[in-house]
């Protein structure tokens, strides 16, 4: 975990920022409609070890509220970081990471990710259920509980730099990481399957990978051991596609590698970087997968700052966005290490700024994932407020994918306005459908004023988006002239053709 910034100097310049920012005074770009905007809470950090079931919905409750106010739309949520749960599982034991001891369930009882998902989903933000695949023991858990795979079938795994690793090579360990996913995925309302950067190992000085006997017995065709261990974690992202994807066709399946895929000093079409390599050091062919369609959405973690000497964040993200345009692209973003960070144009305010404009600039990046979700709810350098005063400001939709479906519901039917004991409200119907593609499944709503041009890709005028089939009206004195217009998104935010209503407020 790392320190939390707290300089006043710098939080006070940053707050002078947002009001500029806000009054015009510095130049902001407009918002565009499709954008993810998610956040990481993680529970490996043990922030929930021993909190009470109270203790910990309470927790969770405020950061949702607050990202909600920051504009999210998503959030990776932790459930798997040891080959254990953080919901109630025939295949794995109960995590220590919520309870202390890994087996043991919540007392009072609850299941973390069923209570997640029903509240993200009453804020109108997305769930993806966030697994850790490989790793079977992080280098704190002394005790593994009977019922873990290490203890089952202990030959499944390899010990690496005090962790236990379930071993890419065999089969039946892809068969069992699938088989945890498609139950999560079959018996919960998940909007997506995330996993982050954990691959093979992160490579240690005098450590070594104990997989040469595997690789001599069953070489599968390739005489590089590391050819071998790339065509590995291929297979296993292959099956994991196509296991949810058989589960259910709406549910999407995202990667978060780490920022560097290869360097240009190692391959001339690499970035001009100098770190360790997705490609070379944890087997991860990240370009294979998002350029074959194996995944839906890639989340490279570019932690670092503009500026930094071996991993400049400016040439990263022209990097991806340059290479991984066939899926959408969202940036890992380290806040902390945002907001610690200068500007190098006007060292008086830090990096968030320069970073948001650097996104603008690049038309394959699609949204943002912070790292981590408590770092901005606690506003460090007002990173926060600036998200929902200036760049989060307004409601956004998802972004688009074709590759899953093209299909869009009916338009809302029955738009009507109807006074009731609350006040002027809008109703309508959920339009017929066929299938999950054309079954609405949320509703826009866009208002523009008098003699304003019906503009459905303009941000600014969505007023809401919401799973109600209604929308208070804020109705004053009955002499202002508006159009409402109302559209239904299904799963994957496809949207449908309007229905408008002129309505005197």
């Amino acid at each position: 975990m790392k320190k939390l910034f707290t300089s006043k100097l710098f939080a006070f310049q940053c707050s002078i920022l947002a009001v500029l920012m806000l009054f015009g005074a510095i130049e902001s770009t407009a918002q565009v409609k499709r954008e993810f905007r998610g956040a990481w809470i993680q529970c490996v950090n043990g922030q929930f070890i021993g909190m009470s079931t109270a203790d910990m919905q309470r927790t969770l409750s405020y950061q949702l509220d607050q990202l909600k106010k920051d504009g999210a739309n998503a959030i990776f949520f932790q459930v798997r970081p040891e080959c254990d749960a953080l919901y109630p599982s025939e295949i794995e034991p109960w995590s220590r990471f919520l309870t202390g001891q890994q087996g043991k369930a919540p007392s009072p009882y609850w299941d973390p990710l069923q209570w997640m998902i029903e509240q993200c989903h009453k804020r109108g933000m997305e769930l993806h259920a966030w697994i850790n695949p490989y790793r079977a023991k992080t280098k704190t858990t002394t005790v593994l509980a009977p019922t873990h795979v290490a203890k089952q079938r202990p030959e499944m795994v390899f010990e690496y730099d005090g962790q236990l690793i379930l071993n890419p090579a065999y089969d039946a360990n892809r068969q069992h990481i699938c088989r945890v996913v498609t139950d999560i995925v079959n018996r919960y309302d998940v909007d997506g399957i995330h996993i982050d950067d954990y691959f093979y190992p992160y490579p240690v000085a005098g450590q070594t990978i104990p997989d040469e006997k595997d690789f001599a017995q069953h070489p599968c065709g390739h005489a590089n051991i590391k050819d071998w261990r790339r065509y590995n974690v291929n297979n296993f992202i292959y099956d994991i596609h196509d296991s949810i994807h058989a589960a259910k066709p709406w549910v999407k399946f995202g990667v978060s590698p780490f920022g560097i895929y290869r360097n240009k000093t190692t391959d001339i079409n690499g970035s001009d970087t100098n770190g360790l390599q997705n490609y070379d050091d944890l087997y991860a062919d990240v370009l294979m997968w998002v350029n074959n369609g194996l995944i839906d959405y890639c989340v490279p973690q570019l932690y670092w700052e503009i500026g930094h000497s071996a991993a400049d964040y400016s040439k990263l993200i022209k990097w991806w966005n340059r290479n991984a345009s066939q899926r959408p692209l969202y940036i890992g973003e380290d806040v902390e290490r945002t907001v610690k960070a200068k500007d190098k144009d006007n060292p008086e305010t830090h990096q968030m700024a320069a970073k948001f404009k650097l996104h603008d600039q690049c038309q394959n990046v699609n949204g943002t994932v912070l790292w981590y979700a408590k770092a901005a709810v606690d506003n460090i350098g007002n990173y926060g407020t600036m998200l929902r005063n200036v760049y989060w400001r307004y409601p956004s939709l998802q972004p688009s994918m074709p590759f899953i479906s093209k299909n869009a519901p009916s338009k809302p039917a029955k738009l009507k306005k109807v006074w009731t004991s609350d006040g002027l409200m809008l109703f309508w119907t959920a339009p017929r459908s066929k299938d999950w593609s054309t079954e609405a499944y949320q509703y826009v709503v866009y208002r523009f004023g008098k003699n304003e041009k019906i503009d459905l890709e303009n941000a600014n005028k969505i007023v809401a988006i919401t799973k109600d089939n209604f929308y208070k009206l804020p109705y004053e004195s009955g002499k202002e002239k508006y159009t409402y217009v109302v559209t239904a998104l299904n799963r994957i935010h496809n949207e449908s053709n309007p229905v408008k209503k002129k309505i005197k407020l």
